[in-house]
């Protein structure tokens, strides 16, 4: 095994996020284990098959799924072509199920792993940034509906996540990027030194073998991984609560349906982060320099900061159904500083269009 780090999330039972490079050999299967479902899209065929090779060597059965890529494999035809699978093979509820590719998949098989039998364990194994940072850590699995992305899902956690960096080599430089905004949005919800690592540093932090890669996800994990135990099914109203960690996503995630899921995630997040930012500067909260601040670290990578639509009522509307919402109130994650969350619930419409024509032009 390579050099790596261990990061313990202590929810319920408490699992291990593993970081570090040529860590695939750390899969971690109890004994009780019979077969081991693999399920993962056709580009990271190479890793899975490493996977496989390890499964194997430990004496289980390997059964392999494979799935379309990002968020067109998230929907309820893929699911049930898996549980469909699981049957024929008679997976009971002592086996596993391993999710090796980016954050969609691992959603999707975190999904299929909550519902097959009311809940049999799985192991993530993230290849992209965004899913090493954002999705695999945390215990919210979900699928898209036409009502909208990720509004069915359930909590449940994993046994063990395992970053292994080394997987990033099989992302396109976009892909690489455009996970570089949920590491962003952890520097400024919570972790200012991420920030200034990506400010000193932008070259080492564009690329996948960047020096500074492995203290930037490291980092980004442990924050998720507090407020996640603090928080871990949302239901917390302090600012620290697990709400937090969706700044930038109320825009974002409308983006996402009303593109029909072509942009892509890190992206349509880049743009939300602009917008509250606005928001939170139209309302009075925010410093002039913060919002700047959020401009100019997006676009050391080439994140977009502007979204050009004549659709804001329809954005607003699907807003208004987003996660953080409740009953017909429309809130926002913004900042009151940098590492200073807070929340911003039903701004006034003036307020909202005059962020909007912010980042419309």
């Amino acid at each position: 095994m390579g050099i790596h780090q261990t990061i313990t999330v202590n929810a319920q039972p408490s699992y291990d996020v593993i970081v570090g490079n040529d860590i695939l050999d750390s899969i971690s299967i109890k004994e009780t284990v019979n077969q081991v479902a693999l399920i993962f899209p056709a580009h990271v065929e190479k890793i899975a098959k490493t996977i496989k090779k390890q499964v194997t060597k430990l004496g289980f059965k390997v059964v392999e799924i494979i799935v379309p890529n990002a968020e067109s494999g998230k929907n309820i035809k893929v699911v049930e072509k898996i549980w469909n699978k699981l049957g024929q093979n008679k997976f009971t509820r002592s086996d596993l199920i391993v999710a090796i590719g980016g954050g969609a998949t691992t959603d999707l098989a975190g999904f299929v792993s909550a519902t097959w039998l009311r809940g049999i364990d799985f192991i993530s194994i993230p290849t992209t940034l965004l899913g090493m940072v954002d999705a695999a850590v945390g215990g919210k699995t979900g699928i898209n509906t036409d009502a909208g992305k990720n509004l069915v899902g359930s909590f449940h956690n994993p046994v063990q996540v395992i970053c292994d960096l080394n997987t990033l080599k099989s992302l396109k430089k976009h892909d690489f990027t455009t996970g570089m905004a949920e590491v962003i949005k952890c520097g400024f919800i919570q972790d200012e030194k991420i920030l200034q690592i990506i400010e000193k540093y932008p070259s080492e932090c564009k690329r996948y073998d960047g020096v500074e890669i492995p203290e930037l996800v490291t980092r980004s994990i442990k924050i998720k991984a507090e407020v996640v135990a603090k928080d871990f099914k949302e239901t917390s109203d302090s600012k620290t609560g697990r709400e937090i960690l969706n700044y930038g996503h109320t825009l974002g995630h409308a983006i996402e349906k009303i593109g029909k899921y072509k942009w892509r995630h890190g992206d349509a997040i880049s743009v939300g982060m602009v917008y509250v930012a606005e928001l939170a500067h139209a309302a009075g909260k925010l410093s002039a320099e913060v919002v700047q601040r959020h401009r100019d670290v997006l676009k050391q990578f080439g994140l977009p900061t502007s979204y050009k639509s004549k659709n804001f009522k329809k954005l607003i509307e699907i807003m208004a159904l987003d996660k953080k919402s409740r009953g017909a109130t429309l809130r926002f994650v913004i900042l009151e500083d940098i590492a200073k969350p807070a929340r911003l619930e039903n701004p006034s419409f003036k307020i909202l269009n005059q962020a909007w024509e912010k980042i419309s032009k």
